[in-house]
């Protein structure tokens, strides 16, 4: 058995919730022509084995570094149409990969980010004419479709998943909470213990970082711009600064905000030498890596797998994972458990589009 084969069936064999859904409210999905872009982990390959079985015609794609070679070889094996390669490294490629998942003509999508969503309606109009809805798991995503829907342009009704209470509790909170710090521990190698930690935005995912940070024994200060949450943060247990104030004596800052240059440049050189940066979750640029680039004296040094040092001002700054989603970047991604639940909503969210949800208007709908 090779090594993807054997990572989706232990995955799979953790995925009940999704197994009891797929027993019970996926029979409209039967001879639907399902697009799924997600990063490309075991779980995601669980997924879509599960809605291939339930009888749908499936095809699968991921970002470049949100793909893992071995489950999609795996999942190839299994008659599924996969897009997504690692050595994608232009926008070109990326954007290709996309299209061809689209020119698989889909009823249904579940998205990650938007992106897929997003190109329909920018640039691939033509598939408008086959598909039925869409599903987006992400808060990143669910930002730029409310925009949308305000605006009047979502074509095609989209069931808002990360809006769901046992999503937000079960993977943003917890999952990635968890899988963020853990890939940030395994990557770096150092001990998170009276380390001082800034964290940018405490949302649910914010909040699950700051969480598991503090619980090792972190010194966690928090950067948020809603009172609420800045309130909320601070009765938690954490201090409260703007986010140069907290950055300036972080020996690690997490943006956890989903908004692009969250930290920007300006951020950046208030840094201490040797201090590390990384993304939980979020968009492209959330950690402004071209603009730091530019700024540095010479390219990035390699100093361990998803580690580069760049340096700045005479100072040392330690990238993780090039500033992409680094549970996804450089780990396996959110807990299965966690995943079970969420992708068991998605699945939930497709059946409801084919079946009962079907005469549903354009828009976000909850």
């Amino acid at each position: 058995m090779s090594d993807g084969v054997a990572r989706i069936a232990w995955a799979r064999a953790r995925m009940p919730v999704l197994a009891a859904v797929a027993a019970s409210a996926l029979e409209p999905l039967a001879g639907r022509r399902i697009a799924i872009s997600l990063p490309l982990d075991p779980t995601t390959a669980v997924l879509a084995l599960t809605l291939r079985d339930a009888g749908a015609q499936v095809a699968v794609h991921a970002q470049p570094a949100e793909t893992d070679a071995a489950v999609a070889t795996a999942l190839a094996q299994e008659r599924i149409a996969v897009f997504a390669r690692t050595d994608a490294d232009d926008q070109a490629a990326r954007d290709g990969l996309l299209d061809a998942l689209l020119d698989t003509r889909p009823q249904l999508l579940v998205d990650d980010g938007a992106h897929a969503i997003r190109r329909v309606h920018q640039a691939r109009r033509d598939v408008l004419e086959t598909l039925v809805g869409a599903a987006e798991e992400t808060t990143s995503g669910i930002r730029p479709l409310r925009a949308m829907d305000a605006g009047g342009e979502l074509a095609i009704p989209v069931v808002a998943v990360d809006d769901a209470r046992t999503k937000r509790i079960a993977d943003n909170g917890h999952g990635t909470g968890q899988s963020c710090v853990a890939a940030i521990l395994d990557v770096s190698g150092i001990m998170l213990a009276g380390k001082r930690v800034a964290v940018a935005g405490y949302g649910p995912v914010g909040r699950g970082v700051a969480r598991h940070a503090a619980a090792l024994g972190a010194h966690v200060t928090v950067s948020e711009l809603d009172p609420h949450r800045a309130l909320e943060a601070l009765l938690d247990g954490c201090a409260v600064t703007p986010l140069r104030e907290a950055a300036g004596c972080a020996e690690l800052l997490i943006s956890a905000t989903g908004e692009r240059e969250t930290v920007g440049l300006d951020v950046l050189r208030t840094l201490p030498d040797g201090a590390l940066v990384a993304v939980a979750g979020g968009v492209a640029q959330e950690v402004a890596t071209d603009a730091l680039r530019a700024a540095s004296d010479g390219p990035p040094q390699a100093v361990a797998p998803a580690l580069d040092a760049y340096a700045l001002d005479g100072r040392r700054l330690l990238l993780i994972a090039d500033g992409a989603c680094v549970n996804i970047a450089a780990a396996e991604g959110n807990p299965i458990e966690t995943m079970d639940c969420s992708l068991a909503l998605q699945a939930l969210a497709l059946g409801h589009l084919a079946g009962d949800g079907a005469a549903l208007p354009p828009g976000l709908h909850a």
